[in-house]
């Protein structure tokens, strides 16, 4: 008998029939219970406002958990500070519920009610605060100190004074205090009024410049010194000014070429062209006094700066030698007939090699530091990397890359110091963008638009960074910070485009030619007084073998 016992509970245990009466009462059920209590009490009670009632809740163990309501004779009056009672005037007044989720076609669903809860993101609590103190102080103004009853009354107040009032609440919180409500139940922030500007926009949205930052280096805005350059030539395909290892400037002004050595400030004529012919580029050799001068006529000319002597001439071209390139005993120039000539200066038979790819006049030619590549621009919109024939300090052969993303003419072209394989080109008018390639692979890593014609482009020697010249349409010098090419900053001056720029043997000023007929210094990379003693200090000199040995 005992198993059919255990069998019969175990089966009323699983049955799922009924409705499970032993369990605690669902919180649903509790809660409709308790609102229907509040209302029935409360109208009850405010049908005998007469009769001074209080109420008290128990909960009874019966079988359906009901509430059981009872009242004692106490006042529904509350006593306020200043000792005026209130007395409701009418017994007509409902309390609202809240629906449920339940409720449609105006019949109610037995469920537990909805909670709106406020966002509290949304919702002004210095406005809500005042509203309700306003409330409260203006409730306490219309309520009369009579005995018996308590009936509101409004202040009159003149159209000029409420105008006001609403024109100062309007001018507090951006709208009409009037039709505001105390809490928020939206989700997103309401748009301002319009013609609202928020003072502190400027602060927190405006990034701060590069020069201004902690921790920013300083980079005078103003050149250190400016030279006059009459009757250089405005031309953008010519490369007219060089700076050599032994820190002596040479420019092409006019018919003529000067050198200006930058440590003792003299100037010297180093030729004259006789006739319409005249100097169409500069080149300095890398270690040496030996110039480089590639001429109208389409020849290249060797100059002893030392001795201010002619040493040869070598032809080769059929237009103007517009470019020069040295890499060591190897110089090549670029021609408006489109060619590339490799020039051994050690020989009598100086031609080692031409280049063909350019279709119109070559404007730009930049060897790579490792003279690995070298690098070509035109006026064909082509930018032609060569490589370096089986190590050998020139060029052969076809072209390892040619790129044909820029629009325009291709003068502007260098190569980065501390990443041999990344090339830096800049367009003319056309284009205005600084372009940088991936020569190992042929790829293009980024695309800069300058909004300006690119004149020249230089590498820092001391910075990770990158300074352009630009013509059309601010004529300025623009530092850039690689490789996020960030700017740093602009430096004005120029009232004419920059045709070109060179860098001193050390690194640390930057010369500027423009088509204003000056030359301008910026002493721009100087390196940091700080950071140098710092690295300084923090190589320790070797003891010798003297001081070791003693004891």
């Amino acid at each position: 008998m005992a198993q059919f016992k255990h069998l019969a509970e175990l089966n009323s245990f699983l049955s799922m029939d009924g409705e499970n009466v032993k369990g605690p009462v669902p919180r649903w059920q509790r809660k409709l219970n308790l609102s229907a209590a509040s209302a029935s009490f409360n109208s009850s009670a405010l049908a005998n406002t007469s009769a001074r009632q209080t109420l008290s809740v128990s909960m009874t163990g019966n079988a359906n958990n009901t509430l059981q309501l009872s009242t004692t004779g106490n006042s529904l009056k509350t006593p306020r500070k200043n000792g005026v009672k209130t007395v409701v005037a009418s017994s007509t007044k409902k309390t609202s519920q809240t629906p449920s989720k339940g409720v449609s076609n105006g019949q109610s669903q037995t469920g537990g009610g909805d909670r709106f809860i406020p966002s509290r993101t949304t919702t002004d609590f210095d406005l809500g605060h005042y509203i309700v103190k306003q409330g409260a102080s203006g409730h306490e103004e219309d309520t009369e100190n009579e005995e018996g009853s308590a009936v509101a009354t409004n202040v009159p107040t003149s159209p000029k004074q409420s105008e006001r009032m609403k024109s100062l609440s309007e001018a507090m919180s951006g709208c009409d205090i009037s039709k505001h409500r105390l809490l928020s139940f939206r989700t997103k922030v309401p748009p301002p009024p319009e013609g609202h500007v928020n003072p502190l926009k400027a602060i927190y949205s405006v990034k701060t410049p590069m020069s201004v930052k902690s921790g920013s280096r300083y980079i005078p805005n103003a050149p250190e010194r400016i030279l006059d350059a009459p009757e250089i030539m405005n031309d953008y395909y010519l490369n007219l000014m060089d700076w050599s290892m032994d820190n002596v400037i040479a420019v092409a002004l006019g018919s003529s070429v000067y050198l200006w050595n930058a440590a003792t400030g003299t100037i010297e004529m180093l030729f004259e062209n006789e006739g319409n012919d005249h100097a169409c580029s500069l080149s300095w050799i890398h270690e040496g006094h030996i110039l480089a001068v590639g001429t109208s006529a389409g020849t290249v000319e060797l100059w002893d700066c030392e001795n201010i002597k002619r040493l040869r001439v070598m032809n080769g071209h059929s237009a103007r030698v517009g470019v020069l390139a040295w890499n060591s005993y190897v110089l090549c120039s670029g021609s408006r007939d489109g060619m590339i000539i490799n020039h051994d200066v050690r020989t009598r038979q100086h031609n080692i090699g031409m280049l063909q790819g350019h279709t119109q006049e070559v404007c730009g030619l930049k060897w790579s530091p490792d003279g690995k590549y070298l690098a070509s621009g035109g006026n064909d919109n082509l930018v032609h990397v060569w490589s370096a024939a089986n190590g050998a300090p020139h060029a052969a052969g076809d072209p390892l890359h040619v790129f044909n993303a820029h629009q325009a003419a291709i003068r502007a072209l260098a190569w980065c110091p501390w990443q041999p394989n990344v090339l830096a080109s800049g367009g003319g008018t056309a284009d205005r963008t600084i372009k940088f390639w991936n020569v190992a692979n042929g790829q293009l890593m980024n695309s800069v638009d300058t909004k300006s014609q690119v004149c020249g482009l230089l590498f820092s020697k001391t910075y990770k960074e990158l300074i352009s010249a630009h013509g059309y349409v601010n004529n300025q010098l623009s530092i850039w910070k690689y490789p996020s090419m960030t700017k740093q900053v602009d430096l004005m001056g120029h009232t004419g485009r920059v045709l070109q720029i060179a860098m001193s043997p050390d690194g640390s000023t930057v010369m500027s030619a423009g088509a204003d007929e000056t030359l301008r210094l910026w002493n721009c990379f100087t390196p940091d007084p700080l950071l140098a003693k710092k690295e300084k200090s923090a190589v320790r000199e070797k003891p010798s073998l003297l001081k070791q040995s003693m004891r």
